[in-house]
């Protein structure tokens, strides 16, 4: 489990490519590496990997080829970053809303407004899954637990403070990136059980 609170970034400083599948290697720095095992859990992009193999502040991680193809991970190459989150302990904060570290889809920006103090993304995403955006409402991209603010269409923004922007990849991010989405499981559950609901009464 994950809150959606990113610890920091990590640099890419490994891939090793084979058929469907690749072994990422991280730099991890500070309270990133610390206490960390083989077989713990840390999120990359939002996206849930089992450390495989660790070497002082080098740690690798296998990802299948389903991994690459439904996620940002994919496209990773040597030298560029991800956001990182340890897996949540009992008794930690939950600063952000549970996360699972599965998923669903990407989403692409198509626009970034930057102002003085804050920075405002726009995201699209399929008119299918667009029923789990709600404004107001949670939703995970690229790992960071964010508060919903406009709904439009098959659009929809999130609004971004500096201290995400310095401790995330928000800060360098561009339209026509490509981001990580997980939706909230509530808000899913909620909307799947209200559709079955009504389809039930016809």
């Amino acid at each position: 489990m994950f809150t959606g609170i990113v610890q920091g970034l990590a640099t890419v400083v490994a891939i090793e490519h084979k058929e469907n599948f690749q072994t990422h290697t991280l730099q991890l720095t500070g309270d990133m590496s610390e206490g960390l095992a083989i077989g713990a859990s840390v999120a990359h992009n939002g996206c849930c990997l089992t450390v495989t193999e660790f070497d002082n502040e080098r740690v690798s991680f296998d990802l299948m080829q389903a991994t690459l193809s439904l996620t940002n991970l994919g496209e990773l190459k040597v030298g560029d970053q991800v956001n990182i989150e340890r897996a949540a302990k009992f008794g930690d904060e939950i600063g952000g809303h549970t996360m699972s570290g599965h998923i669903t889809l990407v989403a692409d920006i198509v626009e970034v407004i930057t102002t003085e103090n804050n920075r405002t993304i726009w995201f699209e995403l399929p008119e299918a899954v667009m029923k789990y955006v709600l404004a107001k409402g949670f939703i995970g991209i690229d790992g960071c637990s964010l508060t919903i603010g406009e709904v439009v269409d098959q659009r929809f923004s999130v609004h971004l403070i500096p201290e995400t922007l310095n401790r995330t990849l928000f800060g360098q991010r561009e339209v026509g990136d490509k981001v990580n989405i997980e939706f909230d499981p509530q808000t899913q559950a909620i909307v799947d059980t209200v559709e079955r609901v009504l389809a039930n009464q016809k």
